[in-house]
């Protein structure tokens, strides 16, 4: 069987995804599939769809048209807009999340011309400071997008913990409800999408009596690896390891521990630091910093990961006897996982 190689359990990602529904249906909040991590992919759709979850998310609007192309019956929702590929937004996204007014107004006159309408949800800013509209603007903004033709405001969102790993607790989650409160109240609008954000909700969720007007999250973290996205812990009764990334050992020998030589830059422009142990059974995997996020790794073999190159992975074997052919298996996390889908040279096989 080829290496490297992911091995991917659809039936544990349908499992999570039946279990997360159910749990977060309790308080009427509804699950949005996020594909991104997995790049869209069609074999993983249809399990998220098949376990129940009707809408599916991802940022790449390619991944979008693939997963139309493959007949997934479900909506869309595109997590990231690009105002050059507005006419392909309008055309095979159901929804999109916006902050800037200009990408609309592109999304409305692409509309017009295909004589649809597009649904938007607006994203407000509430201090990751990734992408959102300040709330202090956001009435000004709603005001411009009810005027456009082809467009039609369904929702009011946030994101927090991607990019400042802002906390989405009881206070951000309850200034999002008012906010859209706010917003239904002086439009007189009926908003089906309060979005208050992804997997690292989970901890809000469990510890709050009241969920406020929230009733929509978009999980693909705790979907896939089964953890919440604060500080990576297991979510009970959910599978950790629906994904494996399998490797080949391609030179195994005795070698020292320690490089011999003038010491200057490595490929990746660091001056490597080695500790001396000894001669060691110096292992070389066929696989590298172009297939996968090389720290994101755990190995399942008590093994130590040395560093890394382009092409390969040098390990430490310690006491484990491995030969050229062998294989070698790790546990990924988030950026491993995104890594290892997005390489053309690591092949999917499902189980």
């Amino acid at each position: 069987m080829n290496t490297p190689r992911i091995e991917i359990d659809l039936e544990k990602i349908a499992h999570n995804a039946k279990r997360l529904k159910e749990l977060y249906a309790s308080k009427c909040i509804d699950v949005t599939g996020v594909t991104k991590v997995v790049c869209g992919d069609t074999n993983i759709a249809k399990v998220l769809v098949k376990s129940g979850i009707n809408i599916l998310a991802d940022s790449r609007i390619t991944n979008i048209m693939k997963m139309r192309d493959a007949n997934i019956k479900a909506q869309f929702l595109l997590l990231r807009t690009i105002q050059s590929q507005a006419k392909d937004v309008v055309k095979y996204a159901d929804i999109s999340l916006n902050s800037e007014l200009a990408v609309i107004k592109e999304l409305s006159k692409f509309a017009e011309k295909q004589n649809t309408l597009h649904k938007i949800i607006l994203m407000v800013e509430l201090g990751d400071l990734r992408e959102g509209i300040m709330p202090s603007d956001l009435e000004d903004t709603v005001n411009k997008v009810i005027m456009l033709k082809g467009i039609k405001l369904v929702g009011i969102g946030t994101n927090l913990a991607c990019f400042g790993g802002i906390k989405p607790d009881y206070k951000k989650m309850k200034h999002l409800s008012s906010i859209a409160k706010n917003i239904e109240d002086k439009f007189k609008l009926k908003l089906k999408f309060i979005s208050g954000g992804n997997s690292a909700n989970y901890n809000w969720f469990m510890t709050t009596k009241d969920v406020g007007k929230i009733n929509n999250l978009r999980l693909g973290e705790s979907i896939f690896l089964g953890c919440e996205a604060l500080n990576r812990k297991p979510i009970p009764k959910l599978f950790t390891n629906a994904f494996k990334l399998v490797t080949e050992v391609i030179e195994s020998k005795i070698k020292p521990s320690l490089p011999y030589g003038d010491i200057h830059q490595d490929a990746f422009e660091n001056t490597p630091k080695f500790r001396d142990i000894g001669k060691i059974r110096r292992v070389l995997l066929g696989v590298g910093v172009q297939d996968v996020l090389v720290f994101g790794l755990t190995p399942i073999l008590d093994i130590n990961i040395l560093g890394a190159s382009s092409d390969h992975i040098i390990i430490n074997a310690k006491q484990t006897d491995l030969k050229v052919g062998d294989t070698v298996e790790f546990n990924l996390d988030y950026g491993a996982l995104l890594s290892t889908m997005t390489s053309p040279y690591i092949i999917n096989e499902y189980k």
